[in-house]
């Protein structure tokens, strides 16, 4: 067969191009005792390329966490403010700020966060940008913001990766995008599958499974130079990366010898080392937030369940008691909380549980590929619906739900990047 190589962007391409169908996101629900918070337009933010405002007030709803009031008028960070007006309009805080273009083309982007219940200052911020990066200051005021008043770190200045496939087309595309879905750049095209897309603690590459050489290969991308490695083109299916939290490894599922096994390997893909050691299948590896354990994917007891091991190999425990099918853990970035796929009922559910406890929560129905937000708040993951596969985000809770579709092809595999420095 011919071989059929993806075409691989390079940085200055990966800058540039950007993916034709923007996704949009639908909010299906709210959480229960929302912040009421009111947030005026910035003064002169016409002059900047993006309205920081309204991106603002679109993460902060999408969040479910806050009631946002439309001040309907423009404050700048430096205007005196009648704080009980405000609170007579059922506001417990206020964001005011202003957008000034400088000499250099930059802008500066600054803001306040009011407390009108106390009447004092909440946060500042100011934040020198270009142009490329505007959408991104307001995303990191809205973190601000979150943080502030829910003692949360927020994650709408963090990125996603998914995949966009059109089988029709054979045109399969590994997609990083903003958590808001806008902002979307091709990392890899190709004419052959890609699935298991794996971002770096330090958000800089993903690692991902390819199929152009007509069976699975791992290879982890460099998301600023383009460089692509191969990590691990063993004999058989090679899949499932997942990186260790300091970035030096990723645990890997091989079926080399026979039948699928978890080993771990350096980024660079040396140093390759068999973890487990059972006679079922052991797959879908997932390092603990530590890196001290492994939760796996493995049939050792009949049917598929979820399995904890230390992270140099060695005995492993079962996790998952309920349900004869457990599949794809996560484990949250505090390590308290797992989610996983468990097919019930005729169907295929996202549950969470808490580790101290045991405590089970079904968040999701027609759910597959689970990934936590990196601050451990919402799980994001795919879905069908309307024939097609989109993207969904739910909260730990499960009151708050969204859905992020698009009209170009189906999109899956979705995995939620890390906090940027």
């Amino acid at each position: 067969m011919k071989k059929i190589s993806p075409f691989l962007i390079s940085a200055a391409l990966l800058a540039s191009a950007t993916a034709q169908a923007q996704l949009r996101v639908e909010i299906a629900g709210v959480g229960s005792n929302q912040i009421p918070i009111a947030v005026a337009g910035f003064a002169d933010e016409s002059v900047a390329p993006a309205q920081v405002s309204a991106i603002i007030k679109a993460d902060l709803e999408r969040s479910g966490v806050f009631k946002v009031i439309d001040a309907g008028t423009v404050i700048s960070e430096t205007a005196s403010v009648d704080y009980g007006a405000w609170k007579g309009r059922g506001a417990d805080a206020l964001v005011v700020g202003s957008v000034q273009k400088l000499a250099d083309g930059k802008f500066e982007v600054r803001y306040k966060l009011l407390d009108t219940v106390k009447g004092s200052q909440l946060s500042t911020l100011s934040q020198g940008v270009t142009e490329k990066y505007t959408r991104l200051s307001a995303h990191k005021i809205a973190d601000d913001i979150y943080q502030k008043m829910t003692g949360t770190r927020g994650a709408f200045a963090t990125r996603i990766a998914y995949v966009n496939e059109n089988r029709a087309a054979r045109d399969y595309r590994l997609v990083v995008a903003d958590a808001d879905g806008e902002g979307m750049q091709v990392a890899v095209r190709s004419n052959e599958p890609i699935i298991s897309p794996a971002w770096s603690p330090d958000g800089g590459k993903v690692a991902y499974v390819s199929f152009e050489l007509r069976k699975p290969v791992i290879y982890v991308q460099n998301l600023v130079t383009g460089q692509r490695t191969v990590v691990s083109n063993q004999k058989g299916s090679n899949s499932a990366p997942s990186w260790s939290p300091d970035g030096s490894k990723l645990a890997i599922a091989l079926s080399k010898d026979g039948h699928y096994q978890v080993y771990s390997v350096n980024a660079d893909g040396s140093g390759l080392r068999r973890l487990s050691n059972s006679n079922g299948i052991d797959t879908e590896p997932q390092f603990s937030s530590d890196g001290q354990s492994i939760y796996f994917t493995s049939d050792r007891s009949g049917g598929p369940q979820v399995y904890k091991m230390p992270a140099s190999g060695g005995n492993a425990t079962r996790v998952t008691f309920n349900g004869s099918y457990n599949i794809s853990p996560r484990v949250a970035s505090d390590g308290k909380t797992l989610a996983w796929i468990s097919q019930r009922d005729g169907g295929y559910s996202l549950f969470a549980m808490d580790l101290a406890s045991g405590q089970e929560l079904r968040l999701a129905d027609g759910a597959t590929e689970p990934s936590f937000s990196p601050n451990g708040k919402y799980i994001m993951y795919a879905t069908k619906g309307g024939g097609r596969t989109g993207l969904a985000v739910v909260s730990t809770d499960g009151r708050i739900k969204q859905r992020l579709s698009t009209n170009a092809g189906n999109i899956r595999e979705p995995n939620w990047g890390p906090f940027m420095k």
